[in-house]
């Protein structure tokens, strides 16, 4: 890409916008100041741009009501394209809900409204200062789930201990955690080797699973449970590394891991009936 320096050149700017009103003057303000703009009304227009054509500024608002927002957008153009300069406009002073995640990944975050003057100065601003950023470090989300299982698995446990309907039953941390690692191992190879979404495979640590929570008095609510944890536990473990997730494949990943934990639990409930009913005969 040709330097953001380079004087002979119109800067391009991505705008990023619901608000039809604000694209449109927004869009001609940045022109009449000597940027070339092209105009995005959601997120998944967006995407589409930044897949296809260069840019030197992304300037998006954070909330829009589509799906995706647009931390989204600035994490899409990171990976895309890292030397970019990243914009965000938010009309809420109080970012606490996602503010370490937007500043993994933007360079400013602006408080709308904002007098035009103040927003072209900084954009000139962060283009002169803006270095050439090496490309980001990714991992898949397999290796990451891989390298922190161990995390993962106490934070479902944190998770588990404030529920009462769970440690009703009282148990050791070996016998409530003992089928975690090979579920999760089993998830790691569902992502690194695919295999389409809804295809029936025997998970030998849910069946195994269902056997012993029906031995220690667990009812099947009580695992239907557990398995929303963990994957409230998994979603958190991503979360803490999205400074290095790979946004590309998210989206597929965060499909097959639903899809894993769902075939999982079943199979886990069919064993916990099968083996109740083994006992009854």
């Amino acid at each position: 890409m040709t330097p953001v320096n380079d004087k002979t050149r119109q800067p391009k700017i991505l705008l990023v916008d619901d608000n039809q009103q604000l694209r449109q003057a927004l869009g001609g303000m940045l022109e009449d100041n000597k940027f070339q703009v092209t105009t995005a009304a959601n997120v998944t227009e967006a995407l589409h741009l930044i897949d296809t054509k260069p840019f030197d500024v992304l300037l998006t608002d954070l909330h829009m009501p589509e799906a995706g927002d647009g931390f989204t957008v600035v994490s899409a153009m990171r990976h895309t394209n890292p030397n970019a300069v990243t914009l965000v406009f938010t009309g809420y002073p109080a970012l606490q809900e996602a503010a370490d995640a937007i500043l993994l990944q933007a360079d400013e975050v602006l408080l709308k409204p904002m007098a035009p003057p103040a927003l072209i100065a900084i954009i000139r601003e962060t283009l002169d200062k803006h270095k050439v950023k090496k490309p980001t470090n990714t991992e898949r989300v397999a290796s990451i789930l891989e390298r922190d299982a161990t995390a993962t698995i106490n934070d479902w446990l944190d998770r588990v201990d404030s529920e009462s309907e769970l440690t009703c039953i009282p148990l050791s941390h070996d016998q409530r955690t003992g089928h975690l690692p090979k579920l999760l191992q089993e998830l790691v190879h569902r992502l690194r080797v695919p295999r389409s979404l809804g295809t029936k495979q025997v998970s030998e640590a849910a069946v195994e699973h269902g056997k012993i929570r029906q031995a220690q008095g667990y009812s099947i609510s009580m695992i239907i449970e557990e398995s929303r944890i963990l994957q409230v536990s998994i979603f958190y473990t991503l979360q803490k590394n999205l400074k290095t997730v790979n946004f590309s494949l998210l989206l597929l990943d965060v499909m097959t891991i639903a899809d894993e934990c769902d075939s999982q639990l079943k199979q886990t409930i069919n064993s916990f009936t099968e083996q109740a009913e083994k006992i009854a005969a």
